[in-house]
């Protein structure tokens, strides 16, 4: 049997320390039982007294070899060492600016800093995933949240409601809009940093991750005069990279851009950019109206959230005007239905839609590191490869933080709408897998698989888009 896959809602019944104490990673809570993967041959009586009294869960273990357990449980805790706790002395200010910029050097997007009963807790989402880093002390931790308050212009004395806030800061050629975030928990505020580079560099749409007939055909759609783009996918697939790569091709300088967002993540030069304030009316709906007599040439619209924001943006792109947005769906042809369910006709959306895509962001695999593997059999029946043909498969080392991963990549799936589709939209079809096999149209898994062998990332990181 194989390491089988590992639930998140397990993970977090341990502490890293006690997952390296134990020498056990959970992976699965059933029925009562945790089920943990521990190394071959060890005595784990005593710890499983110990999980009992501590947590109420009667332990089944399963045992794999101590170097698969190394990799497994380096890939999903971080040991807390005195180096580590050492690393995060000195004053408040100064433990704020060593968190941003490790965060900056591991390209982590978020910075997440989390109270339990004595201890908080550091973890960097770095590829989309949470990697912890740091443990400092509770009586540490209410100076740092208090410092970093007191930065994003919040109030220190409230601490039974959330606050949101915003930090402008710089360090030598690190220049970050942080955004900053505080949840009132049982153990104290959780805090969230969402690090902004504002001296990033926009990827062009070259940059992205579409193939030559992807591109082709996404470029032919946005450089339409008027209709409507729409870029689906779930929270943190890249869809905002997406768009800002799009604003910035279609950033000319003889037309005029206005976008509505929340929040505007990076700024443009030439792209009149406006930040949406709920709280004072200023919804997506209300800004469009005020764009239809801005004489907009091309709008970007954050996101596509009710009925209204949609018949707003139909009666834009119907009007001579390009919209570009975003809207959460599994794949692109179910923008379609998303739109349907939110009241809009489909003779409308057949009338004003130029191009559906669907992203996802798929971790690649740490060059340094990363171990050749026979392609497994199902997947080599699937598509039409041998079974002798390489893949790669993660393994973890100190340049990917033992994850096995370093760096993501998108993947697409483009359907540009033309007179077929259009039709297909009016009458409400719902599979269209022949149409798109015809038309040499890579659906979401066939990129993945693509992706996979290429030997750029791996079957279980994959596995999901599958299905």
């Amino acid at each position: 049997m194989g390491i089988p896959d590992i639930s998140t809602e397990a993970l977090q019944v341990f502490t890293a320390n006690e997952a390296f104490y134990w020498e056990l990673v959970p992976w699965r809570i059933e029925n009562g039982h945790i089920d943990c993967l521990g190394k071959t041959g060890h005595d784990y009586t005593e710890a499983e007294s110990e999980i009992f009294a501590i947590y109420g869960y009667h332990t089944r273990i399963m045992t794999i070899d101590d170097a698969d357990f190394t990799r497994l449980i380096s890939s999903h805790y971080r040991e807390e060492t005195a180096d580590r706790l050492q690393a995060l002395d000195g004053s408040d200010s100064d433990i704020v600016g060593k968190l941003i910029n490790e965060a900056y050097s591991m390209q982590a997007s978020d910075v997440h800093l989390e109270p339990a009963e004595e201890k908080c807790r550091v973890r960097y989402r770095t590829d989309g995933k949470l990697i912890e880093t740091h443990i400092i002390h509770k009586d540490d931790y209410l100076g740092l949240v208090n410092r970093l308050k007191i930065m994003a212009n919040l109030d220190i004395s409230e601490k039974r409601l959330p606050q949101d806030g915003r930090i402008m800061y710089t360090a030598g050629e690190i220049r970050f809009d942080i955004r900053m975030s505080v949840l009132p928990t049982i153990h104290g505020e959780k805090t969230v940093l969402r690090l902004l580079a504002k001296n990033g560099k926009n990827l062009s749409l070259q940059e992205l991750g579409l193939d030559g007939k992807q591109y082709g055909d996404y470029l032919n759609a946005i450089m339409k005069p008027h209709g409507l783009i729409l870029i689906s996918g779930p929270t943190g697939s890249g869809k905002s990279t997406t768009l800002y790569a799009t604003l910035e091709r279609l950033n000319r300088g003889d037309n005029n851009i206005l976008t509505i967002e929340d929040p505007v993540e990076y700024t443009i030069d030439g792209v009149n950019q406006v930040q949406l304030k709920e709280d004072i009316g200023l919804d997506f709906p209300m800004a469009l109206r005020t764009f239809l007599r801005q004489d907009p040439d091309i709008i970007m619209l954050g996101e596509i959230r009710d009925e209204d924001t949609a018949e707003m943006a139909i009666r834009s792109s119907l009007t001579g005007h390009l919209l570009l947005s975003t809207l959460h769906t599994n794949s692109a042809w179910g923008c379609i239905d998303r739109l349907a369910d939110m009241g809009i006709h489909r003779y409308l959306i057949s009338e004003t839609l130029l191009v559906c895509v669907a992203q996802r962001l798929v971790r690649l695999l740490c060059p340094s590191c990363k171990r050749p593997e026979d392609i497994p059999e199902r997947l080599a029946s699937l598509s039409d490869v041998g079974q002798k043909q390489k893949v790669y498969a993660r393994n973890g080392c100190p340049e990917c933080h033992y994850t096995g991963y370093k760096g993501r990549k998108a993947i697409y799936e483009v359907i540009p709408v033309d007179d077929t589709l259009s039709n297909a939209i009016r009458e409400g079809q719902q599979d269209i897998r022949n149409y798109l096999s015809e038309k040499n149209i890579k659906t979401l898994r066939e990129s993945a698989v693509s992706l996979y062998l290429d030997g750029l990332t791996s079957l279980e990181e994959i596995f999901p888009l599958l299905d």
